[in-house]
């Protein structure tokens, strides 16, 4: 069992950004819909203000900098990952479609069975 503590946003000061945050994007969510008259652009363009500007009050927040920390190591770690070449990439997937199509015939062929077994030998319905 996981030994991790969860941790919850305790300061104030931290649950009024996030959510200011949240009404920030709740917004520019509105104001999209509202713009109903007014060429895409311009709902679009007010749709991502809002969630660029509530992106940046959350990032002040001591979750917005665990969660922007998080994100940086994540991105590290998938730089420090040795990807497969392209013709082992290629290689793999025909194994892995070789399979499928490998099981499908034995279910299709284990349903035939059974059906032949169940309703030709036990039920005789022909």
């Amino acid at each position: 069992m996981s030994q991790q503590n969860i941790e919850t946003v305790s300061h104030a000061a931290d649950r009024v950004k996030l959510g200011l945050a949240v009404l920030v994007l709740l917004a520019g969510i509105v104001a999209y819909s509202v713009l109903v008259e007014e060429p895409t652009w311009v709902r679009v363009g007010a749709f991502i203000v809002g969630l660029i500007l509530a992106a940046l009050i959350a990032a002040f927040s001591e979750t917005g900098r665990r969660t922007l920390a998080f994100g940086r190591e994540a991105y590290n770690e998938t730089r420090r990952v040795i990807w497969p070449s392209r013709n082992e990439a290629t290689r793999m997937t025909a194994i892995v479609f070789a399979f499928v199509v490998a099981m499908g015939l034995l279910l299709w062929l284990a349903d035939k069975l059974l059906g032949w077994v169940i309703y030709g030998l036990l039920l005789g319905w022909n």
